[in-house]
């Protein structure tokens, strides 16, 4: 007698996207038993329906929050790092084959998942994101700025905190050297950079708030190159580094490790892989150039002070970034504060 029952899925491939999402499902045998297009509205009826199953999901836009709201029905939830779904695609790329590949690729017991951000995560990194592009925009208008008057003869020197001086050859209304039509135009642009930098301030204070409501983050900013800004980006990514077995796991997510390009036995390294998270390492990095022009840290016989003599500035930042990114490790991972090296531990290393 031919069996009738319906087979049930245990893991399902989501393939997430702004108005209808792909849904691919396989039973215990790995046989298809569903391919289904959703909209938006039907997602979370859908998931209701089911039997408390595996979902998979690319952690890209929006896929924290599904994932919050499909783990919240009782699902167990994975998001999976968009790179390392890739390989599983077939051939072509459609949304099917998307949810097919994330199916296949959230059952390897290799697999790298990413953490399932909490809601007060992602507002904190919002505060990050918005400034980072507020500083962006800033940038932008300096730069604008700078390059018309130029074109006057004005000319200023570098820096972001010259810009007083660019502002201040607007104010004169008899200023000979700025046609009138010129100088209206300019103020524009000058006003949009004063508010933008108010901005940037109020921003920045609210990260300081959160910053200082975390013991963690208190913590991590007394690392060298490592202040408030760094700390609480840090705290709001990755949390308590759990999710990473070791320090150069956690170096290797952020892009700081050498590239690999080995093969027939033969070891080749080229540069950095600049991996993962780019916002982490550029604050890590330009943190390691901070540290590189304090004279404090260039102790002489340390680690730093050796390693400035042999290598170009650029290359000894990103190692002290690379340090950095373990220590940061360790701290979060064990609850620790900390230590900065003693003059007997110095003279140790260097001897």
């Amino acid at each position: 007698m031919k069996n009738t029952a319906k087979a049930v899925p245990i893991t399902i491939g989501l393939d997430i996207a702004k108005n209808f999402f792909q849904v691919h499902a396989v039973d215990a045998a790995g046989q298809v038993v569903l391919r289904r297009k959703l909209s938006r509205g039907e997602v979370l009826r859908f998931f209701e329906a089911q039997p408390k199953v595996l979902v998979g999901i690319e952690a890209c836009g929006t896929g924290h929050f599904w994932a919050r709201e499909i783990a919240a029905l009782g699902h167990e939830v994975k998001l999976l790092p968009p790179t390392y779904v890739k390989a599983y695609v077939k051939r072509g790329k459609t949304d099917a084959a998307d949810a097919e590949a994330i199916c296949e690729a959230v059952t390897r017991p290799n697999m790298h998942f990413v953490p399932i951000k909490t809601a007060e995560q992602q507002a904190a990194l919002m505060m990050h994101r918005s400034r980072e592009l507020l500083v962006g925009q800033r940038t932008a208008l300096v730069n604008a700025l700078r390059g018309h008057l130029a074109e006057l003869g004005i000319v200023t020197t570098k820096g972001i905190h010259r810009v007083v001086d660019l502002l201040a050859e607007l104010v004169g209304v008899d200023n000979a050297r700025i046609p009138p039509l010129a100088l209206a135009s300019l103020r524009c642009v000058a006003a949009q950079i004063e508010a933008v930098e108010a901005q940037i301030e109020e921003l920045e204070a609210l990260i300081m708030e959160w910053h200082k409501g975390h013991e963690a983050s208190q913590r991590l900013a007394r690392i060298p190159g490592v202040g408030p800004i760094t700390a609480s980006a840090v705290v709001a990514t990755i949390g308590d580094a759990s999710s990473f077995a070791s320090a150069r796991h956690l170096s290797s997510a952020l892009g700081l490790t050498p590239r690999q390009n080995s093969s027939g036995g033969k070891a080749r390294q080229g540069g950095i892989s600049k991996a993962g998270n780019a916002y982490l390492r550029r604050l890590l990095f330009i943190g390691a150039i901070a540290v590189i022009r304090s004279k404090r840290a260039q102790v002489i016989g340390s680690w730093l002070a050796r390693l400035i003599e042999r290598r170009p500035a650029k290359v000894v930042a990103i190692a002290v970034a690379n340090k950095s990114a373990r220590i940061i490790w360790a701290m979060l991972r064990r609850g620790e504060a900390y230590r900065a090296p003693t003059m007997n531990a110095i003279a140790a290393a260097a001897a």
